[in-house]
């Protein structure tokens, strides 16, 4: 795979942001993070974090909402395909990242935030939540991925072609399984296949996070018809893990096809959740 192709589509959707969309590189002791950041700089802070191969930029079609009341920063995941660097320290772990993503916010000036991720970022979204309660105002996890339950094994027997011997051709096909039937944006589909090849890709598993012992307002929303894992399995585990918390599941939506299929409903969602007087507000 050409790193160029890579690059010019990530161009491609990165002018689908809105004009006055900044792009900040940060300095942090792991490498130089790319943040995609929004909306006004008085706006209380939202971080974004993409799943795995999906890169800041899917967010693009929630910033415009978001972002009328929020300064919103859609981060390029350390060790992950986009335009953060992986230099300094090593990333070997799950701690790695976590202290990756504090010296990240602490490079952004950001004491306290909320913090929204969808599937591998929604995973470390939920153990930096639980190891930094302090700095998070409000958790939003978006269908997320070994956080309240394991894969599905024909998730898991699915990608594994992908995961062995990646490229793009075996992602698509992979990405078309699935999120058949909700026509994810093709630009961005490109984008996801072409990042699930680039070289030198690390992406770190580890344990579940202890979700029962989370001290923040926390909003989870699941796909429907995800095929990651049963999403009212996973509703009814959220919700006796987090008696406090607000558990959803979006109609219609795959686990791969969130956040872009259905921001009208996500934006509205998470709109009211991290309003001040909204649910759990202050």
């Amino acid at each position: 795979m050409s790193r160029s192709a890579f690059d010019l589509v990530y161009d491609e959707l990165r002018a689908r942001w809105p004009h006055s969309t900044e792009e900040r590189d940060v300095a942090t002791p792991y490498g130089r993070t790319r943040v995609h950041v929004y909306g006004p700089a008085d706006g209380s802070p939202l971080v974004l974090l993409p799943g795995g191969s999906a890169t800041g930029l899917v967010w693009y079609a929630n910033a415009p909402a978001l972002g009328e009341q929020h300064r919103i920063y859609a981060v390029d995941l350390l060790g992950d395909a986009g335009r953060t660097e992986r230099s300094g320290l090593p990333l070997k772990n799950a701690q790695d990242l976590i202290d990756w993503l504090q010296a990240l916010l602490d490079g952004l000036g950001l004491t306290r935030t909320h913090l929204c991720g969808h599937s591998y970022g929604a995973w470390l979204a939920a153990r930096y939540a639980l190891h930094a309660p302090q700095r998070v105002d409000r958790l939003a996890l978006i269908d997320p991925t070994q956080v309240f339950a394991g894969f599905r094994l024909s998730y898991l027997l699915r990608a594994l072609p992908t995961l062995v011997r990646p490229n793009e051709a075996r992602a698509r096909a992979f990405l078309a399984w699935e999120t058949a039937g909700t026509l994810p944006d093709e630009t961005w589909q490109r984008l996801y296949a072409l990042a699930s090849a680039v070289p030198g890709r690390k992406l770190i598993a580890g344990s579940r996070p202890r979700m029962a012992e989370l001290g923040v307002s926390a909003l989870v929303l699941l796909a429907e018809h995800s095929h990651a894992h049963r999403a009212h399995h996973v509703a009814d585990r959220a919700g006796r893990m987090l008696p406090q918390g607000e558990v959803a599941i979006v109609p219609g939506a795959t686990h791969h096809s969130m956040p872009l299929t259905t921001p009208q409903l996500l934006n509205e969602q998470l709109r009211q959740f991290f309003a001040p007087t909204g649910p759990g507000g202050e």
